[in-house]
């Protein structure tokens, strides 16, 4: 697994468990979610690296 890695929105979903797919589209209208990608397909990716330092800024905010 790379950092360069894309990750489909159930993949989040998964890493993230129990996180539904609806909470983590409520999350990106809300601004909450980790930075997503467009592809010309209209479908969403989160890069892996963004994944991990959102979830690090996650922790650092619980700290």
């Amino acid at each position: 697994m790379s950092d360069d890695d894309l990750l489909t929105i159930p993949e989040v979903c998964e890493i993230l468990k129990p996180l539904s797919k609806r909470t983590f589209y409520r999350w990106r209208e809300t601004g909450k979610a980790p930075d997503c990608i467009r592809l010309p397909n209209n479908e969403l990716r989160v890069y892996r690296r963004d994944l991990r330092r959102w979830l690090e800024r996650r922790r650092e905010a619980a700290a």
